[in-house]
């Protein structure tokens, strides 16, 4: 049976309790430029190569989400230099969660957000 659903991923949410600190963050993060002044609750979306968007939600105005810290990644970026990555991360003092794990063809290492969500930063 064919699925009406498509085999695609639109947008990867990430709920933040502070919606212009987490634009800086993820915009400082990526290289982008970014007008705080044009930030305005309850989401924001970066731009994303392809079809995967990731927006940062602050959820309905007067509320302050209280987002839960993440064990795991929820999600990673894509790097073709992992020492330059994780020189960056260190660059922008970055929380560092975990340090470069190498394989034969894949190296990654996670970060975190202010808010306790973690991010894979990885080769493959």
């Amino acid at each position: 049976m064919q699925s009406p659903i498509l085999n695609q991923i639109n947008t990867v949410f990430v709920h933040v309790s502070n919606l212009k600190e987490s634009v800086r963050w993820y915009s400082e993060l990526l290289g982008q430029a970014y007008d705080i002044d044009q930030v305005e609750d309850p989401v924001y979306n970066l731009a994303i190569n392809h079809f995967t968007g990731l927006t940062l939600d602050a959820g309905p105005g007067g509320v302050t989400k209280e987002a839960d810290q993440s064990k795991y990644p929820l999600f990673n970026f894509h790097t073709e230099n992992i020492e330059e990555a994780y020189s960056y991360v260190e660059r922008l003092k970055y929380e560092i969660v975990s340090d470069i794990t190498r394989f034969d063809d894949f190296s990654f290492f996670i970060i975190q957000d202010p808010d306790g969500n973690r991010v894979m930063i990885c080769t493959g």
